[in-house]
């Protein structure tokens, strides 16, 4: 437990949210350097630069994943869990996708 003045996430940060994203050419150029997926049942991968990827599991069925990770953009940690989950959710929602499952990716100093 952190004692004495409360903890506050921005702190630890120089930017957040948005702020913190790299530029399109950039991470083209890293994702470019990646091996691309030949597996058949992929139907949404790095390509496009979608929200999230698309996997199909069976004829009717196909799995939307997504992971996101920035910087914090509140002080409070309850919040800023919160904006991440509607953040994660917002993808699989602009998929066409409904959400079942969530997991989390977090730091804190």
């Amino acid at each position: 437990m952190h004692e004495g003045a409360p903890l506050r996430l921005t702190e630890w940060t120089s930017c957040g949210g948005c702020a913190a994203k790299w530029g399109k050419d950039l991470l083209a150029g890293l994702v470019d350097e990646l091996p691309r997926s030949v597996d058949p049942a992929l139907i949404i991968g790095l390509a496009p630069f979608d929200d999230a990827a698309v996997y199909r599991v069976s004829d009717d069925v196909a799995l939307v994943s997504t992971t996101d990770f920035f910087p914090p953009l509140v002080d409070d940690a309850a919040d800023f869990g919160a904006i991440a989950a509607a953040n994660a959710c917002s993808d699989v929602f602009a998929m066409g996708g409904r959400v079942v499952m969530a997991i989390n990716v977090a730091a804190f100093p």
